[in-house]
């Protein structure tokens, strides 16, 4: 095996392995294993070597989130607790905007085994009897975490929204967020009541309140930017936002909207014990 027959599976466990993981940098890490692990080993006789890799790097990355699990139950030095930027920012903000950032952050609060069945199923289509291998469970079992996983990822509205009403709003957020990034001011008033109150919980704490759709259109295409870095979700079971930088949240807002459709209330949540408590799930 050369490098370059293994070049012809990297597009795809790097796929894999940035679900799993949620961080290009460990991801790269993973695949690097694997491919250590590939020339310490004797294929020969493996029919389906894309497959033989693609548990090498699950079981890899599994381990990694089991590490990563380990360490976070042990106290960090403050010094050490910013998680470190991506040797290659504009390819990790590209990759999860392909991959979604919501789900990215829904995935990160999964069990281990629960992130595997799901990114291995659900995504990459592998059988639930090799998975099972993978983790050490039955098929049945393995089957059940990936049920487990999607129940999360999906949520579940606060309010009974009828389905045809959920995707009226989902078009909405789409449209509030696309205007956003493109500093488009007619196409976000368009999706604002003019009257919306707007609800900003801040870093520290502190809270502040804005009315008017001109004065948060204003105020929020001034920041487009940073819109680039967010997602339509679920949050605390209502459509909303996420913003997430390097696979850490750091700013989520909950709309409330009206009979009309058009948006009369947002919630923006930006200190970190509110954030960490947030229920999200993906607005399908």
């Amino acid at each position: 095996m050369n490098e370059i027959d293994f070049e012809e599976y990297r597009a795809h466990l790097r796929g894999v392995a940035y679900r799993m993981l949620g961080s290009l940098t460990e991801a790269d890490d993973a695949v690097q294993e694997a491919w250590l692990r590939l020339n310490r080993s004797d294929v020969r006789d493996v029919s389906n070597l894309g497959g033989w890799l693609t548990t090498v790097v699950a079981r890899v990355c599994l381990d990694m989130l089991r590490s990563r699990e380990s360490r976070a139950e042990e106290p960090v030095p403050a010094a050490m607790a910013q998680q470190p930027a991506p040797s290659d920012p504009e390819s990790e903000a590209q990759l999860a905007d392909s991959v979604g950032i919501a789900l990215l952050l829904v995935l990160d609060t999964l069990e281990p085994v629960e992130r595997l069945a799901f990114v291995l199923h659900d995504v990459f289509a592998v059988p639930f009897d090799e998975i099972a291998s993978i983790v050490g469970r039955s098929p049945d079992a393995a089957r059940q975490l990936a049920s487990r996983a999607r129940r999360r990822i999906q949520g579940v509205p606060t309010q009974a929204i009828p389905d045809s009403g959920l995707v009226n709003q989902r078009k909405v957020v789409s449209t509030f967020l696309a205007a956003l990034r493109k500093g488009d001011m007619q196409s976000l008033l368009a999706v604002l009541d003019p009257d919306v109150v707007v609800r900003f919980e801040q870093a520290d704490g502190s809270r502040q309140e804005l009315r008017g759709a001109m004065n948060w259109a204003k105020g929020a295409t001034a920041f487009s930017y940073g819109f680039r870095f967010a997602d339509a979700a679920l949050v605390d079971g209502s459509p909303g936002l996420v913003m997430a930088l390097h696979g850490k949240l750091f700013r989520a807002v909950r709309f409330t909207f009206g009979g009309d459709g058009r948006i009369v209330g947002a919630d923006v949540i930006a200190h970190r014990a509110r954030l960490d408590a947030l229920d999200l799930g993906v607005l399908a």
